[in-house]
């Protein structure tokens, strides 16, 4: 048949060809979400498709070390498959497991995790646990979308600048969707111009809406330029759609590069900060503060991070990357005295004035590059107990890591947003004496790629045991 014969044939082949569907059961994911199957030897990524099928693959690219393919037919369907709760789902690149459960996306996560720590750091660890959601939708504080030179508002599709419009998304805030709907509808009526990122022309680039746990937002329009037209229209309109807005900011943003946001901002009503409470303090954020998206979710990640330090009320602690002071002074609750290092100015303001709303006395900020303050600090012989970091996605610098080493503490609470780069900065560690320890994930995403992850490394030379470690570390409620 002719069935028998193009298997007869694919066996003698030594990679998968393009065009050509070939049957393969899906054995795990990629960092990005994608099922992984082996065709002839090499790697092939799939879309839509769960661990455990076994699926007709179309392959649609071959590269050098891998190839891509979709599932165009099922063989065996996980009993996690379900139908996609989201329109725009393959469309929009936002998410990445809408076709699964969430017990499987948890899966996946987690083994991602396990897979940095073993193949790039190393360790012999097993993460613990994932923590997972009990909401997992609505749950974004922070919603920055994209706007398109044809006054589109939305989102990214998957590996593309491409603006796919949609009126409702279901990680996001009703508040951050309706504010977009209002600027959609200004757009169109004073027929404003989107920003081109091919030619640097157009004016309006990104919406960013922050919203806090009782509902109220603080709305930015990022601009190419100093101002809008008909400024007041759009504020009217944009507090019509989010009635418990409480500002109004306008951004600038003149580079030709992907930053969305500038580094000048203008009120245009209202105030330029929102103030949200998280593990019992009140925290002040401007437009440029770090802060995490998932509030209940930053709540279970920080309690995990205090848990991780093993505070007893004696420690000096050193916060690197520390935005506005949320980990800081989480800490602080637990710490003789805590010092936070963050390079956005604004969000060190912000975490001084945190300290001092929430009567918090033994924490100390300053402004500048982690890389830079670490090495000072090293320099000036402070030896902290617990060194915490929580850097962007890119990791820790090798200088940052150096700095660290220099100062000797006994323990360091790594919180990660991408566990490549905690696998790699697990291992770069050891070779300054610091031995992984705990590792737990935490899911502030769900829904999409990305993952969150605690980990806990001690100095080799710590009297305490790794077991020791352990029992000394507690749980923190």
């Amino acid at each position: 048949s002719l069935r028998g014969f193009a298997a007869e044939r694919n066996a003698f082949m030594t990679s998968p060809v393009k065009n050509q569907v070939y049957t393969a059961e899906i054995l795990g994911y990629s960092s990005e979400g994608l099922g992984i199957a082996r065709i002839h030897g090499q790697v092939v990524f799939v879309h839509d498709a769960i661990r455990g099928e076994v699926c007709d693959i179309l392959i649609m690219k071959v590269g050098k070390s891998a190839a891509f393919g979709k599932a165009v037919a099922w063989h065996t369907i996980s009993p996690h498959r379900r139908e996609p709760d989201c329109p725009y789902y393959r469309r929009c690149g936002g998410c990445a497991y809408r076709h699964m459960d969430y017990a499987e996306e948890l899966w996946a996560k987690g083994q991602r995790v396990q897979d940095a720590l073993t193949r790039l750091g190393g360790s012999h660890v097993q993460v613990e646990e994932i923590l997972g959601a009990s909401q997992p939708l609505h749950y974004r504080n922070k919603s920055q979308y994209p706007v398109s030179p044809d006054g589109k508002v939305g989102f990214y599709r998957a590996r593309t600048h491409c603006v796919t419009d949609l009126t409702a998304c279901l990680i996001q805030k009703p508040q951050a969707d309706a504010a977009a709907g209002a600027l959609r509808t200004y757009l169109a009526e004073y027929r404003v111009p989107g920003y081109d990122e091919q030619t640097g022309t157009g004016l309006v680039r990104h919406l960013y809406v922050r919203t806090n746990a009782s509902g109220q937002s603080l709305l930015c329009v990022v601009v190419n330029g100093e101002a809008l037209p008909h400024e007041d229209a759009l504020v009217s309109a944009l507090r019509r759609a989010v009635p418990d807005a409480v500002g109004v900011v306008l951004g600038v943003n003149t580079r030709r590069d992907n930053v969305i946001l500038g580094d000048r901002y203008r009120t245009l009503w209202g105030r330029d900060t929102l103030t949200d409470t998280l593990c019992g303090h009140t925290f002040r954020l401007s437009i440029p503060s770090f802060y995490q998206v998932n509030r209940d979710q930053a709540q279970v990640l920080y309690r995990r991070a205090v848990d991780y330090a093993g505070l007893t009320g004696t420690e000096l602690v050193l916060d690197l990357y520390c935005g506005a002071g949320t980990i800081t002074l989480t800490m602080a609750d637990k710490a003789k005295k805590v010092i936070g290092a963050e390079i956005v100015s604004a969000a060190v303001e912000n975490a001084r004035e945190n300290a001092a709303a929430n009567g918090i006395e033994n924490a100390e900020f300053f402004c500048g590059d982690a890389g830079d303050i670490a090495s000072k600090l090293a320099a000036e012989k402070l030896h902290p107990d617990v060194i915490c970091v929580d850097p962007p996605r890119k990791g820790l610098a090798p200088e940052v890591i150096d700095a660290m080493a220099r100062m000797g503490p006994q323990r360091i609470v790594y919180v990660s947003c991408d566990p490549a780069t905690l696998g790699r900065d697990v291992k770069l560690l050891a070779q300054k004496g610091y031995r992984l320890i705990r590792a737990t994930a935490v899911d502030l995403f769900p829904g999409t790629a990305h993952v969150e992850t605690v980990a806990l490394l001690s100095r080799e030379t710590n009297p305490l045991t790794a077991g020791a470690i352990k029992e000394a570390c507690g749980t923190w409620e």
